[in-house]
């Protein structure tokens, strides 16, 4: 071997190794993973009843919409009052917009709903924190914190639904979507959130047909910065199926369900890092449409 072979060889091998070492380091999920990319667009339906809608969930009778308050820290910090009383609503209205029915809970800050088994499931998103299990008649049957965390305070939840009798809640702190029964409150399987460099705020789940949607987009500092997305999980897996990117001017998604085969979403009208209301379709309920 001459010495120029000799360079020539040592230089690919130690760009092989390098190579190597990057891809180890990054995140799957992150990788070109060659999965399908669609687009998707909104179209508002109506208006929420009142104040920030922020967590749904679809059943029978209609859609159930969870308010959001803001009170104390997360108060302070929007720069908004102190609300006259702190329980958070749970509305089901009809699917133009009509209120059927309320449901009062003492969730805080709420992120994430569900309803099933007889009972609304309202997740808190500031303290004390933990999932609120609420009758039909706004009495408080349980209040848990999510597992695996300490037993009081198991961190905050973007997002919550229920399917097959169990209740799946997207944890921040574990940084996954993790299906528990509510029963036991034992927690059955988890689905680490889809990790990318622009794709690191993560909102409401909602079940389709085997498949977990989630919502997820970038941090930024305004509407006209903000690139939301939707991402596809096989629910048995884990695995990402799919991702969606949403056309510019959308409305800003936080809810999320599945309602005769079309997604539904609200924009909740607060975002952290965002003057208040920031978006144009702040309060309302919406349609997602692929495109």
């Amino acid at each position: 071997m001459t010495k120029r072979e000799f360079l020539a060889s040592g230089i690919g091998a130690g760009l092989a190794l390098t190579q190597a070492r990057t891809a180890l380091a990054q995140p799957p999920a992150a990788a070109k993973s060659g999965k399908p990319t669609r687009r998707a667009k909104t179209t508002k339906l109506f208006k929420c009843p009142s104040g920030f809608p922020n967590a749904l969930a679809a059943t029978p009778e209609g859609l159930w919409i969870g308010e959001q308050k803001l009170s104390g820290a997360q108060a302070a910090q929007y720069h908004m009052p102190e609300p006259k009383s702190l329980d958070e609503s749970a509305w089901l209205v009809d699917w133009n917009g009509k209120v059927l029915k309320t449901v009062t809970t003492p969730s805080r800050n709420t992120s994430g709903m569900a309803v099933g088994g007889g009972y609304v499931w309202m997740v808190a998103n500031a303290p004390p924190e933990g999932v609120f299990q609420v009758d039909m008649n706004s009495k408080l049957v349980s209040h848990r914190q999510i597992p695996l965390g300490p037993s009081n305070d198991g961190g905050g939840c973007h997002g919550a639904t229920w399917q097959d009798g169990r209740l799946w809640i997207a944890s921040l702190r574990l940084r996954g979507n993790l299906r528990l029964d509510p029963k036991t409150w034992e927690p059955e399987f988890m689905i680490p959130f889809y990790q990318a460099p622009d794709r690191n705020r993560y909102h409401d789940i909602t079940w389709d047909n085997g498949s977990l949607w989630q919502i997820v987009g970038n941090d930024c500092t305004g509407y006209k910065d903000y690139r939301p997305g939707l991402v596809r999980y096989d629910a048995a897996t884990g695995k990402v199926v799919e991702t969606v990117d949403f056309l510019p001017g959308s409305s800003d998604p936080h809810g999320l369900v599945m309602h005769d085969g079309k997604l539904v979403s609200c924009d909740a009208g607060i975002h952290p890092n965002w003057p208040n209301l920031d978006s144009p379709t702040a309060g309302w309920i919406f349609q997602i449409d692929f495109v």
